[in-house]
C-alpha cells in the first residue's frame, strides 16, 4: 500500500518542488521508501509501505525492460503469480521477459508494456495504477473495478494534477479551491461526497473501473467494468448450489489476500461478516491469526464481548481496545486531517483507534466491507421492500403524521416514510435510515446561494442506467430482460456509492494513517459478480437477512453465537452530544458562526438544536452533519 502523486503538463504548469511537496504529504501511506521521476512533461512521486518483496529493487518509481514506461502504483494485486508466469513464457521468445523483483509492481507494468490498457481485465485486487510512456508522452492511469484504492485529479483543460489523497492536490497554489456547492448539498443528504464530486469545484474522484489517458490531445476516459454488465437474466436459485459456489469464492479470496510477507490480522467487531473472514483465514493460515476489536464503555454500544467470544472460539490471538468519550475527542481533530474534506460517518473515530491497535501487531489486516452491500445486511433493503408495495405507499402520508406527534423513534420512521413522487427513492431511504437531512429539508436549511435543486441528478441518472432494464444493454446488442426487485435496486445504489463513497474511504484513510494496509475479501470481482446474480430470496429469507452468508458461517461457527440485533460499528455519539460533546454544538453551530459562512439559516439550524435537547434523538446526525461542516469551514479558513 502506498500514496501516489504527480502531474501531466506540457506547459510547466507544475514543478519538480510541487512533486516534492505532494509526495511528502503522503508519507503516512507509505513511510518504507520515497520516489520520484519527471521528466519536462509528466511527474510522479511515490511512497512505499513495503508489504511483497521488501527489497529495494521494488521501489517505485520502476522502468520497464524496455526501458520505455515508468509505473507507480497502490494496492496488491492478489494474482500478480499467475499473471507473471504468463509473462515469462510469451508466444514470441524475443520478447521474452525476466522478472528482476518478486513484486507484483514489475508484473503490472510488463502486463502493460504487452498487452496495453486491456491488461486491467487480467487483475485481481485493488489498485491504482500510474503508467507513463516516456517516448509518446502519455500517462495512463487505471483503478480498481469498486474503487477501492483512491485517486483524486485536477484537469483544467490543459493540465493535469492527482494523489491519493486530497491534501496533496489541496496544497498547491494553482488550483482553484472554490466550494463546489452541490457537493455541501450531497454531503448534508449522505453524509458523504459521492464520487466523481469532490468539496472543490475544480478537484474531482476518478470513477472507479476506468482507466484515464493524458496526452497531447488531450483527456480520455474508458470504463473497463461496471456492475450493470456484470448482471445476468438468469439468477442462481438453488440453496445448494449458490452457497457451495459463493463458499468457494469466498475461499479462493481470502487465500488469495492472505499472501504477503509481513505479518496479518483481522478485523474482527463479532458481526456476520467479519466473523466468517476470521473463520476462513483461521482454517488457510498456517500461523495464528491476529483479531483486532473495538468496544466502548457504554454496554449498549459495546460488541467487544460477542468478539471476545468468536475470537476464543476460533483460537485467535485476540487484541481489544475500549473507547471512552475522550478518546473520542482526542481524534475529532483528526478526521480533518485524515479526511480533508467533510465526512460524517462517525465510525472512522473507532476504525482508526483499531487501525492503531493493529499497527502495533501487524501490517496488514482483513476487513469484512462489502457483505452488507451483497446480502442484504442493512434495514434499507427492508424499507425498499416495504415501499415497494402500493399498500404501504398508499397509508404512508397519514401514517407519518400520526408518527409525527409519536416519540423520537416514531417520529424518525414518520421522516423516513414522509416523501412525495418526485423524491428520489433510493437516496431518500438511504439519507433517512442514516437518521441525515432529506431532499426537503435541505430545501428549507439551505441557504439560496448554496441550494441546488439538482444536486443528485447525476446520481440518478447513473442510478437508472444501473438499474432499469430499458436502458441496459448487456452485450452491446441484446436488451437485457432481468427486471430488479426493490431490494436489489437499493442494494445495487449503496454498492455503487455508499460503498465506495464511504466505507471503503473511511477504512482506506483510517488504516493508511497508521500504515495498516486493508484488504477486503467480499470485494474480490468473483465475489461480487457471483452475489450480484444469486437470488434476492436467498439472501432475505423468511426475515432473515444474510441467509445464504450465515448458512456458509454457521458451518464454522455456531448460529448462538449470532442471536442477536444487528447493531453496526457505531459510536454512541446521540449520548455524546448530549453530555460531553455536546460544546461541539455550542462552539461550531451558534448564530456568529452560522451566519459569517451563510451556508444554512440559523432559525432552522436553532430548531433542530432546541428539538435534540428537548427529547428528539433521531436528530442528533443531522447536527453531526453541521458540526463537521462548519469545523471544516473554519479550519480551511474560509
Amino acid at each position: 500500500m502506498c500514496g501516489l502523486a504527480g502531474y501531466y503538463s506540457h506547459d510547466g504548469f507544475f514543478s519538480g518542488e510541487d512533486l516534492r511537496s505532494m509526495t511528502t504529504l503522503l508519507r503516512h501511506r507509505g513511510p518504507d521508501a520515497e520516489g520520484f521521476f519527471h521528466d519536462e512533461i509528466c511527474g510522479l512521486g511515490h511512497t512505499r509501505l513495503s508489504i511483497i518483496d521488501l527489497s529495494t529493487r521494488a521501489n517505485q518509481p520502476m522502468v520497464s525492460s524496455n526501458d520505455r514506461f515508468m509505473i507507480i502504483y497502490n494496492g496488491e494485486i492478489y494474482n500478480f503469480r499467475e499473471i507473471g508466469a504468463r509473462l515469462k513464457f510469451p508466444i514470441s521468445t524475443s520478447n521474452q521477459v525476466h522478472l528482476k523483483t518478486s513484486s507484483d509492481t514489475e508484473v503490472i507494468l510488463e502486463s502493460f508494456v504487452q498487452s496495453g490498457v486491456d491488461f486491467v481485465q487480467q487483475l485481481n485486487g485493488m489498485f491504482v495504477i500510474v503508467i507513463y510512456d516516456k517516448i509518446t508522452q502519455e500517462l495512463y492511469l487505471f483503478r480498481d473495478r469498486v474503487g477501492i484504492k483512491p485517486l483524486y485529479y485536477f484537469w483544467d483543460g490543459k493540465n493535469f494534477a492527482f494523489a491519493s489523497e486530497l491534501k496533496s492536490l489541496k496544497l498547491l497554489n494553482q488550483i482553484d479551491k472554490s466550494i463546489n456547492k452541490s457537493s455541501i448539498n450531497n454531503f448534508l443528504h449522505l453524509g458523504y461526497i459521492p464520487t466523481p464530486l469532490s468539496i472543490y469545484e475544480k478537484i474531482h474522484k476518478m470513477p472507479a473501473g476506468s482507466w484515464m489517458k493524458l496526452s497531447k490531445s488531450g483527456i480520455e476516459t474508458q470504463k473497463y467494468w461496471n456492475l450493470r454488465n456484470a448482471l445476468n437474466n438468469n439468477v442462481i436459485k438453488d440453496q445448494e448450489e449458490a452457497l457451495v459456489k459463493l463458499s468457494d469464492l469466498i475461499i479462493s479470496s481470502i487465500q488469495y489476500q492472505l499472501k504477503s510477507d509481513v505479518p496479518f490480522g483481522v478485523f474482527l467487531s463479532g458481526g456476520i461478516d467479519s466473523s466468517l473472514v476470521t473463520a476462513q483465514a483461521v482454517g488457510l493460515s498456517i500461523v495464528k491469526v491476529n483479531t483486532f476489536s473495538i468496544g466502548f464503555e457504554e454496554n449498549s454500544h459495546n460488541e467487544s464481548e460477542y468478539a471476545k467470544s468468536v475470537a476464543k472460539y476460533l483460537g485467535t490471538d485476540h487484541h481489544e481496545f475500549i473507547v471512552s468519550y475522550k478518546d473520542a475527542m482526542d481524534l475529532i481533530e483528526s478526521i480533518f486531517d485524515t479526511y480533508d474534506e467533510p465526512f460524517a460517518d462517525a465510525s472512522a473515530i473507532p476504525t482508526m483507534l483499531v487501525s492503531k491497535l493493529a499497527r502495533q501487531h501487524v501490517t496488514v489486516t482483513l476487513s469484512g466491507e462489502g457483505g452488507d452491500e451483497l446480502f442484504y445486511g442493512y434495514g434499507a433493503y427492508k424499507w425498499a421492500k416495504y415501499l415497494d408495495n402500493p399498500l404501504y405507499r398508499a397509508v404512508r402520508r397519514p401514517v407519518a403524521s400520526v408518527f409525527s406527534r409519536m416519540d423520537s423513534r416514531y417520529q424518525r420512521i414518520g421522516k423516513l416514510i414522509d416523501f412525495d413522487n418526485s423524491t428520489f427513492l433510493k437516496s431518500h431511504i438511504f439519507s433517512q435510515e442514516q437518521y441525515l437531512f432529506s431532499e426537503s429539508e435541505l430545501k428549507s436549511i439551505l441557504t439560496n446561494d448554496f441550494y441546488r435543486p439538482d444536486f443528485l441528478d447525476h446520481i440518478k441518472i447513473a442510478t437508472n442506467t444501473l438499474t432499469n432494464p430499458d436502458v441496459f444493454i448487456a452485450d452491446g446488442s441484446n436488451l437485457n430482460e432481468r427486471k430488479l426487485n426493490a431490494m436489489e435496486q437499493q442494494a445495487l445504489f449503496d454498492l455503487n456509492y455508499y460503498l465506495q463513497d464511504d466505507l471503503l474511504t473511511k477504512v482506506d484513510r483510517a488504516s493508511m494513517r497508521y500504515s495498516i494496509e486493508t484488504r477486503v475479501p467480499y470485494l474480490d470481482h468473483r465475489v461480487i459478480e457471483f452475489a450480484i446474480n444469486i437470488a434476492p430470496q436467498l439472501k432475505y429469507k423468511n426475515g432473515i437477512s444474510k441467509y445464504i452468508l450465515k448458512k456458509i458461517l454457521y458451518q464454522y461457527i455456531p448460529a448462538k453465537f449470532f442471536d442477536r440485533p444487528k447493531q453496526g460499528f457505531a459510536i454512541p455519539l446521540n449520548k455524546w452530544l448530549h453530555n460531553e460533546l455536546s460544546y461541539l454544538i455550542d462552539e461550531n453551530l451558534n448564530k456568529t458562526v452560522i451566519e459569517k459562512y451563510n451556508v444554512v439559516k440559523f432559525a432552522e439550524v436553532k430548531t433542530i438544536v432546541d428539538g435534540f435537547r428537548q427529547g428528539k434523538d433521531f436528530l442528533f446526525n443531522r447536527l453531526w452533519l453541521l458540526i463537521i461542516l462548519h469545523k471544516w469551514l473554519i479550519k480551511n479558513h474560509y
